[in-house]
């Protein structure tokens, strides 16, 4: 037994001695920090948030977890009234040698302050005072035009997506067209639409349909931006269901979509799902891109090499791969959660497994992103964990799907699924290649699909559709008022221009 004790110890000591040598050779002087959450009084959101990269002594990156609460993250500031800012920190460690540091700010702070050091360490990585107002995420203050907004939260410089879709649209009057797209989509048992106008950055709408509950996140995007930035007047109609409206064979009418597909000419958003996480983050939201990032805790190596998967079963080819799983079940682990539209087939392919968080789905080397309805909403969170992600293809797409490129970003698989046994087999015997493309794919997620490139996308869109209309932007008398959060938040502009200067 003495013996035994003897070894326990010395492996212990051996891991301990480890440890302390992977600490000591981060250089905190190299380590790169970067993104919106360093500049806290020109960003506004409800979640602000920044990275780290660390380094090793001789300049190259960590590639891997350093240990657990190794970075600490410190965000601290005062009140309007002098004491203590509320400030909830969070440091998200993913496993890479990158961390996320996101903070809440619940009320106006002056003279923030951002630490950021390793563990038992004096020096800091990084320190920064700002003296503000930093604002809170319901603060109404649209000081600055579109142009000097985009400047400060870095929006990119081109949209491809945004420019395809408007293309058709050069010139448009709703003065000529507004009743026609009202007559065609107000179909309340099958179709649901809004109507919005934004004048004087205040938003008003009229929806049409006998399901327009989710009108919620429209108007939630719209109120957020409008606390933010002085947007321009505009009109525009939004499809508050899955499937795309403006169908190729039909009258051309300009209807804003969370999905577009190749038989259909909607204008493309970022969808509901996307949009509200990134509202809503460290709020009333657990899932979204960053903290999906700090929940795959397994490295690599230590993953189950199978395909995880599960949802419901809302397209054929989802039984499919039920099917494909039985003949090689020690490359997947799929299942349905909930039958609806073959139920009369449950026998053969349930029974209904019980949904599991999209954090567990990580434990996992491989993903496959498969329609639904339409599109699978979940895209962006798999690119965002760093697994490896199959693509099925596919006539449906989100915003940011033609930015993508099969085989750097993820591995494409035919629309009926007869080369998945294959494509994983390739990853099974290609490990290094098949981590380069998970991590290729978590890097375009923090390029694209984060808060702030949200807030971007739909600000430049509006902006892009304010310069196509030609008819006058008015409030119509049938419309209602989306009213701003009553929240007190005395703001320090007091003189807002509701014109852009670009």
């Amino acid at each position: 037994m003495n013996r035994i004790m003897q070894m326990l110890m010395f492996l212990m000591l051996i891991i301990y001695i480890k440890a302390k040598v992977d600490d000591a050779s981060i250089d905190p002087s190299k380590t790169i920090v970067w993104g919106p959450g360093l500049k806290p009084a020109e960003v506004t959101m409800r979640a602000r948030y920044f990275f780290l990269q660390l380094v090793d002594a001789d300049g190259r990156n960590v590639t891997r977890s350093p240990g657990k609460d190794i970075v600490a993250g410190q965000v601290s500031g005062s009140s309007s009234s002098g004491g203590l800012c509320r400030i909830w920190t969070q440091n998200i460690d993913c496993n890479d040698g990158s961390f996320i540091v996101r903070y809440k700010v619940f009320n106006t702070c002056t003279n923030l302050k951002i630490i950021v050091k390793i563990k038992d360490t004096d020096v800091p990585i990084y320190q920064s005072v700002f003296k503000g107002p930093i604002y809170e995420e319901e603060c109404y203050c649209p000081n600055l035009s579109v142009t000097n907004w985009l400047h400060n939260y870095q929006c990119q410089k081109s949209y491809t997506q945004i420019y395809s879709d408007l293309s058709p649209f050069s010139d448009i009057d709703f003065a000529k067209i507004r009743q026609n797209i009202i007559k065609t989509y107000n179909r309340p048992t099958s179709v649901s639409i809004c109507h919005y106008v934004l004048k004087s950055n205040k938003i008003y709408r009229r929806c049409y349909g006998q399901y327009v509950g989710f009108k919620i996140f429209m108007d939630a995007i719209l109120l957020s931006l409008a606390r933010k930035v002085v947007l321009p007047d505009i009109e525009f109609f939004v499809n508050l269901g899955d499937w795309p409206l403006v169908l190729d064979k039909g009258p051309l009418y300009p209807i804003f979509s969370w999905c577009g597909s190749e038989d259909t000419r909607d204008i493309v958003m970022p969808t509901y799902d996307l949009t509200e996480s990134s509202l809503e983050a460290m709020g009333r939201v657990m899932l979204d891109t960053l903290s999906v990032q700090g929940n795959t805790n397994l490295p690599w190596e230590n993953k189950i090499e199978q395909l995880f998967w599960r949802g419901r079963d809302s397209r054929r080819e989802r039984l499919d791969l039920i099917d494909i799983s039985r003949k090689h079940p020690e490359l997947f682990n799929v299942s349905i959660t909930n039958f609806f539209f073959f139920r009369d087939e449950m026998d053969k392919y349930g029974p209904a497994q019980n949904q599991v968080s999209l954090f567990h789905f990580f434990k996992y080397k491989y993903q496959l992103n498969i329609d639904g309805t339409v599109a699978a909403y979940r895209f962006p969170y798999l690119l965002a964990g760093d697994s490896l992600v199959f693509k099925q293809e596919s006539k449906y797409y989100e915003f940011f799907y033609k930015e993508l490129v099969p085989g750097l970003h993820y591995v494409p698989v035919k629309r009926d699924l007869s080369d998945l046994v294959d494509k994983i087999n390739w990853a099974r015997n290609h490990d290094e290649d098949a981590l380069k493309i998970a991590r290729l794919a978590r890097q375009f997620s923090r390029d694209n699909l984060l808060p702030s490139d949200i807030l971007c996308y739909y600000t430049v869109l509006f902006h892009e559709w304010s310069k196509r209309l030609k008819s006058k932007v008015e409030i119509l008398d049938d419309m209602e008022e989306v009213p701003q959060p009553s929240h007190s938040c005395p703001c320090h502009f007091s003189d807002y221009r509701f014109e852009d200067e670009l």
